[in-house]
């Protein structure tokens, strides 16, 4: 009887205990419900004000727009004789006067060589600061075929000079050797010419200077009637243009472009000659600065048809109690840099050659050059006397074209030994490959090299060549990716920096108003920055200084294929950039280990008011998680042992991480993110847009 007695007590037990848990769930999961709700019904206020908050974006991308056409308008008027290297009739004439000249000395050809690098800077930075939609086919034509002809005749013209300089070489002789050592150079080349006058045997072993650029040549050279040069150029004008992607021009951009394509400045060329000409073109120039400004109307009837669109798919989901991830189909921020489609590259089957999507050539070119040396000059009786031998400079074929295949070509024309000097305004994290052109397979090769040697210290590179090319080194494109961290923090009102670690180094970079600049960089003693340290530009100038230096993080739209990348949707990721920037004045951002776990459809970091101090305490720190359409601020932390997408307590849903930050900002730090510049919240987009943290970390 007691034992009966106590089984129904344990039952009783059991079931109040039972009842319990579920009462206890019940509120919880109503609790959820009822949030999802308010969000829910937040959601179209919410979406109507963030696109009040994003039109910044439209109006930096009119302002870039008018900066474009007024920058032909200036130059017009500025009539310094340079051309406009956008124009063909100008680049052609500019061309075919210099093609013309002749007999020109190395210092004039250095002094145009600075012209003819900023005309096709000018081009480049046309063709990746335009939005592509705004381009022709024709016109990119256009652009890359002048950078082509502008490139080759660079080279025509400093072999050209090289040529009036060994003509002189006897006048140039050097006491000791008896032959000529000359070593030209500015900021841009250095070419260092050897001619061999004494064909004296024991000079086999030539170093110019004080530097370590040198060359050792075979017996069968020294006593030969040659010139070595080395001419090496701090830029590649040799590798292939990139490929410009074309996408299709985004729906949101229509209402801004149409109107005012018809009212640009026309794209046809300024006459040089005639003053009615003249005046006529700049009548149009004239007219056309005050016809760029595009009405705001366009953009307020865009405006609300987005809102009305956005008030539509609030009521239809009022019944649901989840909303679906947001998919990467439809185009969002037209006006900005978009994320670029992920493309597969080109398998490369011959492991000699340098696939140019992963690899790049970085601290410009060398040029290795055998010359026959041209007749000299004789003076007699006061008279200058040369011979004259039509063809321009000639290369001396090493080694020799040998039709006996029983002749051993390698005993008798041994490889020729180089030493050429790294620069020091160049990064090399890893010993770099050595690469030489094949000028039939127009690409870079690693196979021809003999005895390669690394004096990474003292930043020198040795190797044998059984002939002659141009060589370049090479250097990983992925060296430092995938990020090892990252903190965009802001310094003061309309300023922040973004600091990247990698496994090498620490970079940071800072935004202030629309320029931004390479602020501090973690490197040794043995690297001279100072042309990129501290520099304020542009972000598209930036960039291309810093893959030019060897601090490349700027992912293409091959790096995927190269990088272990945390995949994420790239629509979340723009709206996460955006909403990011619209903060960036007063809030710290930064990299959290659980962003890797929570999916490709979600994005998760850390995020703190930073007004006061220079930077955010460990404990100050919170997670936030967003997928597009909603987030909120979750109750883990970087310590905890598992991700959890739990709601952080007294938190709510929000439709925008704008708005679920704006929950926890302080009057003061609202007060300096509604001064932002549109500028400065555009460069900040613009810059995370190009450094992707929320994949490539």
């Amino acid at each position: 009887m007691i034992a009966q007695i106590q089984s129904l007590q344990f039952e009783e037990i059991v079931l109040q205990a039972t009842w319990r848990k579920k009462l206890n769930r019940k509120p919880q999961r109503n609790l959820k419900d009822n949030k999802l709700k308010s969000d829910l019904q937040r959601r179209t206020d919410e979406l109507e004000e963030l696109n009040l908050l994003e039109k910044c974006f439209v109006d930096a991308e009119k302002w870039r727009k008018e900066v474009r056409v007024l920058s032909k308008w200036y130059h017009y008027i500025e009539c310094d004789g340079t051309p406009d290297p956008c124009v063909a009739q100008e680049i052609n004439t500019f061309v075919s006067l210099w093609k013309e000249k002749r007999n020109e000395d190395i210092d004039e050809v250095m002094k145009e060589n600075k012209l003819v690098l900023n005309l096709i800077e000018k081009l480049e930075l046309v063709l990746l600061d335009t939005p592509p939609y705004e381009l022709t086919d024709e016109q990119v034509a256009q652009y890359q075929g002048s950078i082509l002809e502008l490139r080759e005749l660079l080279h025509l013209k400093f072999n050209e000079a090289t040529e009036t300089l060994l003509k002189e070489a006897s006048s140039l002789v050097d006491t000791d050797s008896g032959n000529m050592e000359k070593i030209i150079q500015d900021e841009n080349i250095a070419l260092y010419v050897w001619a061999n006058l004494k064909k004296n045997p024991k000079y086999k072993k030539i170093k110019f200077g004080d530097t370590e650029v040198g060359f050792t040549i075979p017996k069968s050279l020294a006593t030969s009637d040659i010139a070595i040069r080395i001419f090496h150029t701090n830029y590649d004008h040799i590798s292939p243009l990139p490929v410009i992607p074309r996408p299709e021009k985004p729906e949101i951009v229509e209402a801004i472009t149409e109107d005012s394509a018809e009212k640009e400045t026309p794209k046809d060329e300024v006459p040089q000659a005639g003053p009615e000409e003249a005046t006529e073109n700049q009548e149009i120039a004239t007219s056309s600065v005050p016809e760029m400004e595009i009405k705001a109307e366009e953009s307020t009837i865009n405006l609300k048809k987005s809102t009305t669109s956005f008030k539509e798919e609030a009521e239809a989901k009022k019944e649901e109690t989840e909303i679906k991830p947001l998919k990467s189909e439809s185009a969002l921020g037209g006006l900005m840099a978009t994320i670029p489609e992920k493309a597969v590259p080109e398998t490369v089957t011959d492991e000699d050659i340098v696939d140019l999507k992963g690899f790049t050539p970085l601290g410009g070119i060398y040029h290795l050059n055998i010359l026959q040396l041209p007749p000299q000059c004789k003076q007699i009786k006061g008279w200058t006397i040369v011979e004259l031998i039509s063809g321009g400079l000639q290369t001396f074929v090493y080694p020799p074209e040998v039709t006996d295949d029983s002749v051993e070509t390698e005993n008798l024309y041994p490889p020729i030994e180089i030493i050429i000097e790294m620069n020091k305004n160049v990064v090399f994290f890893e010993k770099p490959m050595v690469a030489r052109w094949d000028s039939k397979g127009k690409g870079w090769r690693t196979d021809g090299f003999v005895s390669l040697n690394y004096n990474m210290k003292e930043r020198i590179v040795s190797f044998g060549l059984e002939s002659v090319y141009p060589v370049t080194l090479i250097q990983d494109n992925h060296i430092h990716m995938p990020y090892e961290s990252w903190e965009l923090r802001p310094i003061s009102s309309n300023e922040i920096i973004l600091n990247i670690t990698t496994t090498f180094t620490d970079i940071d970079i800072q935004v202030k108003d629309n320029q931004c600049m390479l602020a501090a960089v973690e490197l040794g003693d043995n690297y001279e920055l100072s042309h990129l340290l501290g520099k304020w530009t542009t972000i598209t100038s930036l960039i291309i200084a810093m893959k030019e230096t060897g601090l490349n993080i700027f992912p293409s739209e091959y790096s995927h294929a190269y990088v272990a990348v945390n995949n994420k949707d790239p629509l979340v990721e723009m709206k996460s950039y955006q909403q990011m920037a619209l903060l960036a004045s007063a809030f710290s951002f930064s990299w959290s280990k659980w962003n890797k776990l929570s999916g490709p459809e979600k994005v998760v970091f850390k995020a703190s008011e930073l007004l006061k101090k220079d930077y955010v305490e460990d404990h100050e720190w919170s997670l936030y998680m967003f997928n597009g359409e909603r987030a909120q601020k979750l109750k883990i932390n970087e310590l905890s042992e598992e991700f959890s997408e739990e709601l952080q307590d007294d938190t709510e849903f929000h439709s925008t991480l704008y708005h679920m930050i704006k929950d926890f900002t302080s009057e003061a730090a609202l007060q300096r993110i509604r001064n932002s510049n549109y500028l400065f919240t555009d460069a900040v987009c613009k810059l995370l847009l190009s450094v992707r943290v929320l994949t490539y970390s």
